[in-house]
């Protein structure tokens, strides 16, 4: 992980939101599992557990909802990113690809956050 001297301020941002987003989340019963998750072929913002439900967690900050906002920043390329790195996850942790799994997206536009369960499938 990077020094905190280190960070750039975009992710500095990012990482506040990512918090925040984990904190949201387990205020509503979410269990955290891993924050950050990185392979080659894509990221995981989060990894949470909703009961028996794995669940892969984006999250997005918008300043307004200008050129589509949070939500519409969620592309399909970000989409099949997302999903390749699922991928990746299940493979490195076999007790998790028992599981069912879902997408989800937690986005903050200017002071409002708006959680969307099973926002893409995969």
């Amino acid at each position: 992980m990077q020094d905190q001297a280190k960070k750039t301020p975009r992710r500095a941002i990012g990482d506040r939101f990512e918090a925040a987003a984990r904190s949201y989340l387990e205020a509503r019963g979410l269990r955290f599992v891993r924050a950050n998750f990185l392979c080659r072929l894509g990221e995981l913002d989060l990894v949470m557990r909703d009961g028996a439900m794995l669940v892969f967690v984006e999250v997005r900050y918008r300043r307004s909802s200008a050129y589509g906002g949070a939500l519409g920043s969620i592309t399909a390329r970000k989409q099949q990113r997302m999903i390749r790195a699922a991928q990746v996850w299940l493979r490195a942790h076999p007790w998790d690809a028992q599981r069912p799994c879902r997408f989800d997206v937690v986005a903050f536009e200017g002071d409002g956050v708006e959680w969307v369960r099973g926002a893409f499938d995969a």
